[in-house]
């Protein structure tokens, strides 16, 4: 008898992410040893509360607003009012000039990217995308019979590697996707690799007849630190689809709310723009949640944003505290996570070894970058705390020697 389970999802269940897993390990462990002796470095959820700003609109939503047009169909692009709010922030934090016509709301960034790939790709289709990368990428590309190409990466600095890039572009490819500030490395891609980038592409395009897509995954944007500038990629490249959430932004992971944004010089915009809508219905999304369109819409108009103080206190006092440990890593510029070199070729078995200590890290393997690991540190600043003599030990282990 054959298998209920098609052959496309076999090896996505037998290969089920590694950062999941490490995950649920945590709670394992922590039923063992209590949870405050479990160090839990694995997943991005972030722990850092919603502004209140959240809480205030959810509720003068409820008590404001119709409730039949509240909790009801919209167009599939999503609230007008509300497209047009999110493009007049954008307009006056980045001098663009979108439109409601140009933003498309979705259930999340992870949906986004799904509608934009879901739109330009045709079976056999190459997306490019540099490693480390988020490995959810390559089962998005799948979904529509996509190809992953895969730049490996430039461990000097984590920005993407361009001559590489030049040499991987072929008459297939459609689209190349970026993540800035990035995930796993914490690395905000310059405003030169982003007008390289753009110049490569736009040669690429020409040179083959097709329009190559560039698709900025964003839900980190916001997390910047040291006055670091995260450049708006529209303003680099016409044939760009920006994928936004709000999951980071105002700590909403769990209410999966986010955009696209599809500008005026993309190439057929509004033949994009339009596809890009059914996509959002056919994919089964039907429309953004209505109800949090509404609360999004009232937060940007309050100036809502997440407490950026306290990730950037984690940032300081972990990556202080593994550099004093012997541990070799870059100083991340955004997002929430540090990308440790690590002390051994195969980073799986110091994983195994950090576990031994209940430190749970994600392998680079997991990112297509072997030889480091992802410590996000989305956490209580009182878990860093009580992890350091476990990173100690551990880097005892290895003949680290800790720095004054």
């Amino acid at each position: 008898m054959s298998a209920v389970i098609s052959e496309k999802m076999k090896p996505l269940v037998e290969n089920n992410s590694v950062i999941r897993v490490m995950f649920e390990e945590g709670k394992r462990l922590a039923a063992i040893y209590g949870s405050e002796n479990v160090y839990d470095f694995s997943l991005g959820n972030p722990n850092v509360v919603a502004p209140k700003e959240v809480e205030e609109s959810m509720l003068e939503v409820i008590r404001e607003e119709d409730s039949v047009f509240v909790h009801g169909y919209m167009n599939n692009a999503g609230y007008e009012d509300v497209r047009e709010t999110i493009a007049e922030d954008l307009n006056r934090r980045f001098q663009t000039a979108f439109g409601s016509r140009n933003i498309l709301m979705t259930v999340g960034a992870a949906s986004g990217l799904n509608v934009i790939l879901k739109t330009i790709l045709n079976p056999g289709d190459e997306v490019v995308v540099f490693a480390p990368y988020f490995v959810e990428y390559g089962n998005y590309v799948r979904n529509y019979d996509g190809k992953l190409v895969v730049i490996s990466a430039n461990t000097e600095n984590f920005q993407p590697d361009l001559e590489k890039l030049e040499k991987q572009v072929s008459e297939k490819t459609k689209a190349v996707i970026i993540n800035t500030p990035n995930n796993p490395t914490g690395v905000v891609y310059s405003e030169d690799t982003l007008k390289c980038l753009a110049q490569i592409l736009r040669q690429k395009s020409h040179a083959y007849g097709n329009p190559i897509v560039l698709i900025s995954d964003e839900p980190y944007r916001e997390l910047a630190y040291d006055g670091v500038s995260v450049p708006y990629v529209t303003k680099y490249y016409e044939n760009t689809a920006v994928c936004y959430s709000y999951s980071k932004s105002l700590s909403l992971p769990g209410e999966r709310i986010g955009y696209v944004v599809i500008p005026d010089e993309m190439t057929d915009s509004q033949e994009m723009f339009g596809a890009a809508s059914i996509a959002n219905r056919v994919l089964g999304c039907v429309n953004a949640p209505s109800f949090m369109q509404r609360v999004i819409k009232r937060c940007i108009e309050k100036g809502a944003s997440v407490n950026l103080d306290a990730y950037d206190r984690n940032r300081n006092r972990l990556y202080e505290g593994l550099k004093e440990c012997g541990f070799s890593c870059i100083r991340p510029q955004g997002a929430f996570y540090l990308f440790v070199k690590s002390p051994e070729e195969d980073e799986k078995i110091f994983c195994e070894k950090a576990s031994r200590h209940n430190l749970l890290l994600v392998p680079g393997s997991s990112f297509a970058c072997p030889g480091y690991v992802r410590i996000a540190y989305c956490v209580s600043y009182q878990q860093i705390e009580r992890a350091m003599p476990a990173f100690l030990a551990l880097a005892g282990e290895y003949g680290l020697e800790k720095k004054d």
